[in-house]
């Protein structure tokens, strides 16, 4: 496994690889990274994950300042799986370059995260196309946990570069809890409430009629239930088309997506 700290050694090393599969982590990393790694593993001859905890998409300074780090660990996890390259640069490598242009998003796409988030998905869609610009890769293997995020990416990509998203499934312990770096800030209890969480709207969701009238009723009045039984603030529950995004009633091509605050920790799944 070879660790390039900078755009010098990042060259170095894939400059001649034409079957690169990218996995872009913040660290932390959990089965769910590891699912995706081996899922590059498979499909492509060399494999670089990088580690870069990107500054610009945190629109809360504790947010960032707070978001767990554990790099020692992570190397040993990738040194084990055999993966090709680890690229870890810093943010001076990464904002190498003012942008000439501000990266906007249509009003279309301010829903969901992008609605309660300011700034937040700019931030992603820039540091996402500094990195491919910098490593060229053929595949980049995203969750389907960060479904929007993969969503608006892989349509900031379209007809701009040769890389191709591959989503992957969203990866779920025993308790059906989906797994994200920032549940390691959370105590037992508060892991507990997830899992309940979780198998309540996995429940909900199937209990939903094919083409509901009163669906917008029926979401509002478990929004509401969920923030009584379990004390915590949900920012959003809607159905929407997993095509487009569009808010629907049907069931049919949809998921369940939810936002929500458990002790200040913000929170995001889909079902």
């Amino acid at each position: 496994m070879k660790i390039l700290l900078n755009i010098v050694d990042l060259n170095k090393a894939t400059n001649k690889i034409n079957n690169l599969g990218f996995v872009p982590t913040m660290g932390t990393l959990h089965k769910g990274h590891i699912s995706l790694i081996r899922e590059s593993q498979k499909k492509c001859k060399k494999t670089l994950v990088s580690i870069f905890i990107n500054p610009t998409q945190f629109n809360n300074k504790t947010d960032y300042s707070s978001y767990p780090k554990n790099l020692k660990k992570d190397l040993n996890i990738l040194k084990k799986m055999n993966v090709n390259y680890v690229f870890t640069p810093s943010v001076k490598d990464v904002y190498n370059y003012k942008r000439l242009k501000k990266i906007t998003l249509k009003k279309v796409d301010k829903i969901l995260c992008a609605k309660y988030r300011k700034g937040h998905f700019e931030g992603v869609l820039d540091v996402m196309d500094r990195l491919i610009k910098l490593i060229k890769p053929k595949k980049i293997f995203m969750g389907e946990k960060d479904f929007q995020q993969t969503y608006l990416i892989r349509k900031f990509i379209k007809n701009r570069y040769n890389s191709k998203i591959i989503c992957c499934p969203t990866i779920r312990d025993k308790n059906m809890i989906a797994l994200s770096s920032r549940n390691s800030l959370l105590n037992k209890e508060n892991l507990k409430k997830i899992s309940k969480i979780s198998k309540d709207l996995l429940n909900f969701k199937k209990k939903i009629p094919y083409n509901s009238n009163n669906l917008f009723k029926m979401l509002n009045h478990k929004k509401n239930q969920l923030q009584k039984n379990f004390n915590i603030k949900i920012e959003y529950l809607e159905l929407r088309n997993s095509i487009n995004l569009k808010q629907t009633v049907n069931l049919k091509k949809s998921k369940l997506f939810l936002a929500y605050f458990i002790n200040k920790i913000r929170l995001i799944d889909n079902f």
